[in-house]
């Protein structure tokens, strides 16, 4: 794992290979960026929602996966995350059937953030979500 905090202490990103343990200690780096920041509050739920999108990037894509977060304290104060990889072709969210053990990690960030979507990137993709800073 690659890390880098700005100087301005709103940006934090990583950059992670491709295995398994990536999901682990992409949530761990969360959790305790946002515990530094005073966010413990959307810690969890930034955490979960970035483990199901390194997954994703896991199971469709090769290469390495970054993950940034960026503080916006603007007059709707949220974290912006983002999830990147190598992959071009931007994830679809797919309705799951009771029996089924995937695709329900785009429906969960659907569900769990304010927005979400995906834009291109030189070399793939960036899936984001947004989450409201607590006041």
């Amino acid at each position: 794992m690659i890390g880098v905090l700005d100087t301005e202490d709103t940006n934090a990103e990583w950059t992670f290979h491709a295995d398994p343990g990536a999901v682990r200690t992409a949530r761990a780096a969360v959790r305790d960026q946002l515990r530094a920041w005073g966010l413990d509050e959307i810690g969890d739920i930034a955490a979960l929602l970035v483990s199901e999108l390194v997954t994703n990037s896991l199971r469709h894509a090769t290469g390495p996966i970054g993950v940034r977060l960026i503080r916006d304290g603007g007059t709707a104060p949220c974290l912006l995350v983002e999830v990147s990889d190598t992959l071009p072709d931007p994830p679809r969210e797919r309705t799951a059937d009771s029996y089924s053990e995937d695709g329900r990690g785009l429906q969960l960030v659907a569900r769990s953030s304010r927005r979400w979507g995906t834009r291109p990137a030189e070399t793939g993709k960036t899936v984001w979500f947004e989450l409201p800073v607590p006041g």
